[in-house]
């Protein structure tokens, strides 16, 4: 057997030792054991060591930063915390004023005609003229337009001649009756034993019907003269006139154009006009102000913008006295003079009144507080705290509402007090 040689391995097998109780490997372990590097470099467990001794100090760097900068931001907002709730919470504050002489309540109203009417044809015909336009003034009894009724005259004409006929009737039948009285006279006076009683009582009835048809003849005329009245008044129609002083708002005929007479929905009619002096305005007026307002002659002030721009004077005329139940408004009207016709018809305006006022001092709406107590307004004493206190209110004007119990002028009101901010907590006021 030859010696052995580290550098070359002999892949041959070895011989069994008989024998004995020894077994070598074989051939597939020899491998496995030679292929087993005995190589290893000592500065890589060192430099794994100094990685994780790194990691592990930077980790407790920030762990450490992170703890110090929160610590310090709870300290800065417990700091924070602490400056605002002993600073006073800052507040507006309006100083309560005495009510003046006289409160202006401004309404929205629209102006209304005096008279305002539309014009049909009384008369069937054709349009033969017109004489005025939309935004004319005219006057009572002015002509408006003409129509051409040949219907019309030819019926007037024949009632004419139906009415002679009965007037020449009416000749004859006097004429019968005057004669059948003579007869009935003499038949009448007659002795006895010369005429028979049937002959008198014949004349006598001939006298009496000849009587009765004259009564008809004159009934007859009565009736044709009442015909011939009623064309004759029609054709006045044929001039259309105006029926007072006003303005032509709207014109809707031409030359030409076939009318009907009447007002139906189908009748298209001939002009609408509007008087416009004086002027109505109507203002629905809220329930508050109703009983201020309900009387007639309260003076008011009419102010219109625009390029008719201006301010006019009017009074209550009426009211309605009574309250509407979804608006809970009350209708006035304010009449006006419109002399020079600056305000239309159909115009939106503001309408002043002046009530008397009611309360002592006049605050903010802003200024109130709606509890289940009561009204109440938050004020600020001497020392700057809030004290709570009960008041009367006695109109509501919208923004700002007159009170008449709890606040005496001069004392300053919070104005959209939080609800943080309680009784005897001290406050920054801002005037």
């Amino acid at each position: 057997m030859q010696p052995h040689d580290p550098e070359h391995r002999s892949l041959a097998p070895i011989p069994e030792a008989r024998g004995r109780g020894t077994e070598f490997p074989d051939d597939t372990s020899r491998r496995e054991q030679d292929a087993v590097s005995t190589e290893f470099d000592p500065g890589t467990a060192r430099r794994v060591k100094t990685g994780v001794v790194i990691g592990a100090g930077l980790l407790v760097l920030g762990f450490f930063a992170v703890g110090t900068i929160r610590f310090f931001d709870e300290r800065t907002v417990a700091k924070s915390g602490e400056t605002a709730y002993s600073t006073p919470p800052p507040v507006d504050v309006v100083v309560a004023r005495p009510v003046g002489l006289g409160q202006d309540l401004v309404l929205p109203g629209q102006t209304a005609a005096w008279f305002e009417t539309t014009i049909y044809a009384r008369v069937n015909g054709y349009v033969a003229k017109w004489f005025v336009d939309i935004g004319d003034h005219v006057k009572k009894g002015q002509v408006l337009a003409t129509i051409e009724t040949p219907e019309l005259d030819a019926e007037l004409a024949a009632a004419r001649a139906q009415l002679k006929a009965s007037e020449a009737q009416v000749d004859a039948r006097k004429a019968e009756a005057q004669f059948s009285k003579t007869t009935n006279e003499r038949w009448r006076d007659s002795p006895k034993g010369v005429v028979s009683e049937q002959e008198r009582e014949s004349k006598k009835a001939d006298y009496e019907s000849s009587e009765a048809r004259l009564y008809s003849a004159h009934a007859q005329v009565a009736l044709d003269q009442s015909r011939v009245n009623q064309y004759s008044a029609l054709t006045e129609f044929k001039q259309v006139i105006a029926p007072f002083d006003g303005t032509i708002t709207e014109r809707k005929i031409d030359i030409g154009n076939l009318v009907t007479a009447g007002s139906a929905s189908t009748t298209t009619p001939m002009y609408r006009m509007a008087q416009t002096d004086p002027l109505r305005i109507f203002v629905d007026v809220p329930q508050s102000a109703s009983g201020e307002l309900m009387n007639a002659g309260v003076p008011a002030e009419i102010r219109a913008t625009g390029a008719v721009g201006g301010v006019f004077s009017g009074k209550i005329a009426r009211s309605a006295e009574s309250i509407n139940a979804q608006a809970r408004t009350m209708r006035v009207e304010v009449d006006m003079p419109n002399v020079d016709h600056r305000l239309v018809p159909g115009m939106y305006v503001n309408v002043a009144f002046r009530l008397q006022p009611r309360g002592l001092v006049e605050v903010p709406a802003a200024a109130l507080i709606f509890r289940a107590s009561g009204t109440q307004v938050a004020r600020v004493d001497d020392n700057s705290k809030i004290e709570f206190t009960n008041v009367t209110i006695a109109r509501d004007n919208g923004s700002l509402v007159e009170l008449a119990s709890g606040v005496k002028p001069g004392d300053r009101l919070v104005l959209n007090i939080s609800s943080q901010i309680g009784s005897g907590q001290a406050v920054s006021a801002n005037d």
